[in-house]
């Protein structure tokens, strides 16, 4: 978000520090040995580049900017007891409070946990080239890092534009749930809804991520490890990886016109099981939290109901090029995560109430398999007999 002299606002935890570089610290590369996974990406460089690329988000006046930042920050404290209420989960007490940031701020968060989360990944594909015979020099992999490090600063830059609200697991640091206000002032402005309904709106859905993650310690990092195997799995063996590499330039464009979507490209059939059972998980976190945002929302937001249909019809609305980009990072696949899982949520709440869903959350084991988010039956029958 920017002020009316075009410059980004500070936007800080409430009562913490400064919040528009979070993490950014432990963001660079480094300076390790030659080969090492970390170093694959120059994550200081894609962080600081990515914050320079962000689009400046919408003019509001300093006053403007600081009662957006209050009223977010009340907004996620607003959202807490209702979300717990509604769903049977209850954040611990010394669970770190949301922070809002800015464009700048969620990059630099993103930089530090992509690094962290993709270094074993990384590992793998520099451990597979080194046996392959194509170990770069300590020159050329930094020249790659920056190369890669551009990249990776390109999509981060597009994303910051296209978040409202994200828990950061933060693999090697302390989770926590960010708020991004430029762009929840950009949609609201753009849906032209009632702006404390909206952010209260965002905020409930949030909280709800912040719940989940919170109140279920297991689930944080069995998510982790499981993105992280799965990751893994997908490196090419060495002398694959030009085969590979040609594979994916051929089937792009039929990704781009939506005819398959990006898992088809970079997996064989075997990891696109497993890619499924991450999959399932992710829609059931995401179906849910879109239940309760719903559930909650008649009785502490006037005007839900308006809202809820215009932020999908401008889903719907994109443009060609905003279309063509969401195919390739894989968004479209995360709206319909977001349908599929929250027909599984209500289906089962229907069935066996609410603390009879709330199973779910009891191990690894009863989370919903791939099979089962289109067909909650087949979960209940597993879980509930």
């Amino acid at each position: 978000m920017t002020q009316e002299h075009r410059s980004e606002p500070t936007a800080t935890s409430p009562g913490g520090p400064e919040a528009s570089g979070a993490g950014s610290g432990g963001a660079g590369s480094g300076g390790g040995a030659p080969g090492r996974g970390a170093d694959y990406v120059d994550w200081e460089f894609a962080a600081s580049v990515g914050r320079r690329m962000a689009p400046a988000g919408p003019t509001a006046s300093p006053e403007e900017v600081g009662a957006l930042v209050a009223e977010l920050r009340d907004a996620a404290g607003r959202a807490a007891r209702p979300v717990a209420e509604t769903s049977g989960l209850q954040a611990p007490d010394d669970a770190p409070p949301p922070l809002v940031v800015d464009r700048s701020g969620w990059i630099a968060a993103n930089a530090v946990s992509m690094k962290a989360m993709l270094a074993p990944v990384l590992d793998q594909v520099v451990a597979k080239r080194a046996k392959a015979g194509h170990e770069p020099s300590a020159t050329a992999q930094r020249l790659g890092g920056r190369v890669t490090g551009a990249e990776v600063a390109g999509m981060l830059a597009w994303m910051s534009t296209k978040v409202l609200g994200q828990y950061d697991l933060a693999p090697e640091s302390t989770p926590r749930l960010l708020l991004v206000a430029p762009n929840i002032l950009t949609v609201e402005r753009d849906l032209d809804v009632d702006s404390s309904d909206f952010r209260l709106w965002v905020a409930l859905h949030e909280e709800t991520h912040r719940v989940q993650f919170t109140a279920v310690p297991w689930l944080r990092q069995h998510i982790l490890d499981a993105a992280r195997d799965l990751g893994t799995e997908l490196v090419p063996e060495g002398d694959q990886l030009g085969q590979r590499v040609q594979e994916i330039v051929a089937a792009l464009p039929g990704v781009v016109r939506g005819e398959s979507d990006i898992t088809q490209v970079l997996a064989t059939p075997e990891q696109r099981e497993r890619l499924a059972e991450v999959t399932a998980v992710m829609s059931l976190l995401e179906g849910h939290a879109d239940v309760i945002m719903d559930d909650v929302g008649p009785s502490v937001i006037p005007t839900v109901a308006t809202i809820r249909r215009r932020f999908q019809q401008r889903r719907k609305g994109s443009g060609s090029v905003d279309r063509v980009l969401r195919r390739l990072l894989g968004l479209d696949a995360k709206m319909k995560q977001y349908r599929d899982g929250a027909v599984f949520v209500r289906h089962i709440t229907d069935q066996v109430g609410r603390d009879g869903f709330n199973r779910v959350w009891e191990s690894p084991e009863t989370l919903p398999r791939a099979l089962e988010i289109a067909d909650p039956d087949a979960w209940l029958r597993r879980v509930h007999g």
